[in-house]
């Protein structure tokens, strides 16, 4: 639980720098700040995925709340407005707390008034529940006014003043209806026995400061349609459900039970741990949606959706980890339907058009996320079933050539470029001008390529199929060698960042660590090594690595102005949370673990679970300024960084797998770091000498995995 008291919620600062998020398993949402007071154009209580996961509309912006005690009437909303905060209710918000969902109290005079606002999972479906407490010898005479200020517009965009949303409400016994425009779903208000006034009015100029800062449009009207009353003197509870379906007020309790039940349940599954673990793997939840039958993952709120890069690089944070197996079969199903021309999408779009392929590396990241199933849960059979075909279609289009000139040259490795195209994760574009351009053959492309190729290679081999096996190791192999042999940079003592023809980038950016961190690797000990140093000593900051060394004429500390200065530095210096995960992975590789290292990796990761309580609460942001003090930027919400921070703790720092038929709860807990046995060593040894198969290459700590997936990690 994640909790704040008076000096936090009453501070307008503070409390406006702290946000929460509720989402619906469907790509809708809910959020705000501490203080009620709404800082972007994203923020709203229903957040409406009409075409799930995408179709996002903000249907309901806010509620304006007022308590009235004997007659004195206290507004318990804030709203920033030209110049002023009006009204100021955080002055009477005494503690806010998230657990699970937010919860907010407030104290007027000789009452506390407790909400809490919870999304449904399944459903465009928002429940605001109101709780009255005496704590002491007041009147009873108290009454609770509710006036919703609605949009209904696409969570891009902002509304204004206008005739068409005037509309009337349609009043049924508790329940209100608005449904101002054709096309998008009616907003039905459930109530309990509130005394509904019917006489709408606009709310003009209200100011988002986020937006302003982002250099976007900031100013927006709002409608409200009624106000609700409701009568405290009686009774303790009401509760309002704002809904694109149609509600029971009087079923609030039941069905906020069963969604707290359902998130306990959730989070069943996962590794036991701290409360770190705990909060993540409860994040890890808000970014599993539905698209269609299957599942899908947003890549960050507010304003992704679902990329198949981020997706893949997320996986094992927000599904295997949480030992949530049968979610990453169903997204990796549902991503195998969409493969094109031997690529993975790189996004799909809101709009609902077809989706984008203009990615090099989503579709190795996607080899790497089988790998880590078959890894977690011995599932080969799956894998051979629904997944063998399409790891090897995707292959063979790299041979012969895909999109945006993505082929394997005749050295083994792989190169892409198009004019005009970005194709790495480091993807920023404003205008026409690519900022990263990154043509030829990028660092990571070659460490996933091969990563890939060795992947297949050990599913060839579990399943039998002797000239697939022998195919991808030659491939390997070959890659491999021309990879050490044109990528080490020795003078910087690193390597190189691309290779284009007879051109080196020698930018030191931390692509050079996948070379390293993933399950197969092309280097030896020593450049391994050499790598890790390198990041540790130009890119590591508290809150992840940076995208370019400071020490590069192109870098840039900072991360802000309108959308064409902050594109042409996200990856210019900006501090990416995500590749801490990576990081601490590689760390351990190449320096052992020892109760040194992992305390040293523990350590790197303190400050990122410090920033579950700052921000977007229990979430991690998508990046920091690259100079001190890294503010949070970007996203409030990244799947990625959640998913690689969950990830980095509970496999790396901790050196606990889930909990599975294979792996008992008492080998689990018995394998958290402690001395291996004797026995243990030699099974070890003996085990990754087999895993080679005459391969004459070294294998990182952790490779056996590949062949022997039952192995408990420690072992590994």
């Amino acid at each position: 639980m994640i909790e704040f008291g008076e000096d936090i919620c009453r501070d307008l600062r503070e409390a406006t720098a702290r946000e929460w998020l509720e989402t619906n398993g469907l790509g809708g949402f809910a959020s705000s700040t501490l203080a009620g007071l709404n800082t972007r154009r994203y923020h709203g209580l229903l957040v409406a995925a009409t075409r799930p996961p995408v179709g996002r509309t903000v249907l309901l912006s806010k509620l304006e709340e007022t308590l009235v005690v004997g007659g004195r009437r206290y507004e318990l909303s804030a709203n920033q407005y030209p110049g002023v905060v009006h009204p100021r209710g955080y002055q009477f918000l005494t503690r806010f707390r998230l657990d699970p969902f937010p919860v907010f109290t407030y104290r007027v005079e000789e009452f506390e008034l407790e909400k809490a606002v919870v999304m449904l999972h399944g459903e465009n479906t928002t429940c605001i529940r109101y709780s009255l407490r005496r704590v002491g010898a007041g009147e009873r005479d108290v009454r609770l006014e509710v006036r919703p200020l609605v949009a209904f517009r696409d969570y891009h965009a902002l509304t204004h003043e206008n005739g068409t949303l005037d509309s009337s409400v349609r009043v049924e016994e508790g329940l209100l209806t608005v449904a101002p425009y054709e096309g998008l779903p009616a907003l039905h208000f459930a109530h309990e026995r509130g005394e509904a006034e019917t006489n709408g009015c606009w709310y003009r100029n209200f100011i988002y400061a986020e937006e302003q800062a982002r250099g976007l449009d900031s100013t927006e009207d709002l409608f409200n349609p009624f106000a609700l009353k409701f009568d405290l003197g009686g009774r303790d509870e009401v509760s309002i459900i704002a809904s694109t379906e149609r509600r029971e007020a009087m079923r609030a309790g039941e069905l906020i039970r069963a969604e707290a039940e359902r998130r306990n349940g959730a989070q069943g599954p996962s590794p036991a741990g701290d409360e770190a673990v705990r909060t993540l793997t409860a994040a890890a939840d808000q970014y599993v949606v539905a698209r269609g039958e299957q599942k899908t993952v947003i890549a960050g709120y507010h304003w992704f959706g679902d990329w198949g890069r981020d997706t893949m690089i997320a996986l094992p944070g927000l599904t295997l980890v949480t030992g949530r197996f049968d979610t990453a079969r169903s997204i990796l199903a549902e991503f195998a339907r969409h493969v094109s021309e031997g690529m993975l999408p790189n996004r799909f779009t809101e709009a609902g058009e077809e989706p984008e392929y203009n990615t090099v590396d989503a579709t190795l990241w996607y080899f790497e996320a089988v790998r880590a199933l078959a890894a977690y849960t011995g599932d080969t059979e799956f894998v051979r079933g629904h997944l063998y075909g399409v790891l090897k279609e995707m292959v063979e289009w790299h041979e012969r050539g895909t999109r945006y000139g993505i082929r394997v040259d005749e050295d083994g490795l792989l190169s892409a470029g198009a004019e005009g195209a970005q194709l790495t994760w480091m993807d920023a574009k404003v205008g026409e001008h690519v900022i990263t351009p990154r043509h030829g053959k990028p660092v990571e492309i070659q460490a996933l390529w091969y990563n890939a190729l060795r992947t297949l290679e050990g599913l060839a081999r579990e399943f039998g199929f002797g000239a697939d096996e022998g195919k991808y190791a030659g491939m390997a192999a070959r890659a491999r060698e021309s990879f050490n042999g044109q990528f080490w940079n020795e003078e910087a003592g690193c390597l190189y960042d691309v290779i284009d023809g007879a051109a080196r980038d020698a930018s030191i950016r931390p692509n050079q660590v996948f070379a390293v961190s993933l399950h197969h690797s092309m280097l030896s000990a020593e450049r391994a090594r050499r790598v890790v140093e390198a990041a540790e000593q130009h890119l590591l900051t508290p809150y992840g690595l940076r995208s370019l060394a400071p020490t590069d004429p192109q870098y840039s500390g900072r991360y802000g102005g309108g959308p064409a200065e902050r594109d042409a530095v996200y990856h210019q210096g900006a501090v990416w949370a995500w590749l801490i995960g990576p990081f601490v992975t590689a760390y351990l590789k190449v320096h052992g673990r020892t109760p040194e290292t992992v305390g040293r990796t523990r350590a790197l990761l303190a400050p990122l679970v410090e920033h579950l309580r700052e921000a977007c609460l229990g979430h991690v942001s998508e990046i920091f300024d690259g100079d001190a003090p890294h503010a949070p930027r970007g996203a409030v919400a990244q799947a990625w960084s959640a998913a690689e921070l969950l990830r980095a703790l509970v496999e790396d720092v901790r050196g606990v797998p889930p909990v599975t038929p294979s792996r008992p709860r008492a080998e689990v807990e018995r394998g958290a770091g402690l001395p291996l046995r004797n026995a243990e060593k030699n099974f070890c040894k003996d085990s990754r000498a087999r895993a080679t198969n005459g391969r004459n290459e070294p294998l990182a700590a952790g490779q056996a995995m590949n062949y022997f997936p039952n192995l408990p990690t420690r072992l590994l």
